[in-house]
This record gives C-alpha cells, structure tokens and sequence, in this order.
C-alpha cells in the first residue's frame, strides 16, 4: 500500500471516529481552527537512531532505517494535519562526518530514500527544501535532492526544509563571508547590515523563525541546529527515542505549546496588548 493510500486510509479512520452518531444528520465533527498561539514553523532534532537499535540488539544503522521510513513519515501526515506551514528536519550534520564510514554511507542511502518519500506526499501540498552544503556528497545524493526540491515545487500546505550536510555555525559564518566581500566590493556599506540583511543572506532565506524545537532522545541541547532561526524558539526535550516518535506525540506537543509564555523580552501585558493589535515582534 503506497504511502497516500495509507494516509487516505487513515483519514477515514479518523473520519469515521469523529461522527457524532447523530441520527437526524450523522455530521463530523468540525475540527477547531488553529489558534494564533499555535506554532507556526517546528524544528525537530531527530534523535537517539542508535541508541534505540543498540537496546534491541541491532545495528545503528538499522535504527535509522526504521526512524526515517516510519517516525519521519508519520510525523509529517501529523504535521500536515495540524497544518504546520514549516518543519524543519535534522537529517545529518556536518560533525556526523565524524562516524563510522558505512554508517554515513547508510545516512546518505537514506537521504536519497527519503528525497524520493517526500514526492509521494505531493498531493498533500509538501514542498522540499534542502538546506545544507553539497560539499563532500556524491553527486547521486545531490542530484535526489535537488529532484525532490524540484518536484515539490508548487506544495503550498507544508514546506519541509531537510537540514542535510548543515551545521548552524557553518551557516553563519557562510552569511558574514557574503557580506564582508559585498562590503569590500563596495556593494554594501557595513552601516546598512543589520538583522533583515544578515537574515537574507542565510542558506533559506524565506525559512521562518523557529516557534517550536523538539529534540527526541532525552538530550537537552540543539547541537548547532538552526542557531539564528532559533532564537526565540520554545524548547521541547523528549525523552522518547526517535524511532519510537510518532506523530500522536507530535500532536500532544503542539497541543501543549500554546500554555507557553512567549514574551520576546518584553512583559506579559506587554505581548497580550501588542497581539490584540496585531503581530508580536522579537526585540531588534
């Protein structure tokens, strides 16, 4: 059963579950729209691959085959259902060179698998956006990333972006070398770099700041992930290892997030004023 078909089954189920049983109409129930204080863009350390194959007697590598052909998939259906605009994907660092070689060339089979996985979800309006370097990746890798960014093109529902070959320092330092040279050039005088210019210059430039960031495991750091974006994130440390992570947990979470304080350096009164006036900015 391909991939939508299971979605599509799983739809129904979740129809079926919610009629009422009202007889004079046998309605669904009408699923409550988002609150504004629901995230917007969610970011998740994919994590504890090893540990989780390790306690089954099994290899690393086959722990992160079942996370990435089941905890990644049911996490996206969750997420399109909870209609995330943005999940930002952890797949491999820049330190992960540092492994075992067949474990990364496991790393970098499953990123071409999973290029390939997220055209099935077309239909449902995913877009694929790989954020990462191409340098040390075999050209094969390369080009099925850049494919499923193509194909993926026109999916306005879910823009996933795929943090492959990336490391947050590596994406900052790269913005600033930018910068300097535009400076140097003549092209940009330093007076005029301040956060909306830096912020353009950054591997996704239209990629939202993080509002939520879930690491699964148990560890309680971001590892270089997504350092600028995640600023102002909410940190969400779960102990649950990743391939054991679905997409029920994910729901709970985003459930949970709206309880969360989000002051941004301000005051309670502050925030709840300036979102009954509209949007609540970060401090400049």
């Amino acid at each position: 059963m391909s991939r939508i078909a299971q979605w599509r089954l799983r739809a129904a189920v979740r129809l079926l579950r919610g009629i009422e049983g009202d007889s004079a109409g046998f309605r669904p129930k009408t699923p409550s729209p988002a609150s504004d204080g629901r995230p917007r863009h969610i970011a998740i350390i994919m994590d504890g691959n090893g540990r989780w194959a390790t306690a089954r007697g099994r290899s690393r590598i086959h722990g992160h085959e079942v996370g990435m052909r089941e905890a990644l998939w049911s996490v996206l259906d969750a997420a399109l259902d909870e209609g995330v605009e943005y999940l930002s994907l952890f797949f491999f660092s820049t330190e992960n060179w540092n492994r075992p070689h067949a474990e990364v060339a496991a790393l970098m089979r499953l990123a071409r698998e999973s290029a390939q996985g997220f055209t099935d979800f077309i239909e449902r309006g995913v877009r694929l956006l790989w954020c990462g370097s191409e340098k040390g990746l075999a050209p094969e890798v390369v080009r099925a990333l850049r494919e499923a960014e193509h194909r993926t093109r026109q999916g306005r529902a879910t823009t996933v972006a795929l943090c492959f070959n990336y490391g947050g320092r590596a994406e900052i330092t790269r913005a600033a070398a930018e910068l300097a040279r535009a400076a140097v050039a003549g092209r940009l005088h330093p007076d005029a770099i301040d956060e909306g210019v830096f912020a353009r210059h950054l591997l996704l430039p239209t990629l939202p700041d993080v509002d939520m960031l879930i690491r699964t495991s148990g560890e309680q750091r971001i590892s270089n992930f997504l350092l600028w974006q995640s600023a102002y994130s909410e940190l969400f440390f779960v102990k649950t290892l990743w391939p054991d992570f679905t997409g029920d947990q994910l729901r709970a979470l985003i459930r949970t997030f709206p309880a969360r304080k989000r002051r941004f350096g301000t005051t309670t009164a502050s925030v709840a004023a300036a979102r009954h006036q509209g949007a609540v900015r970060p401090e400049q």
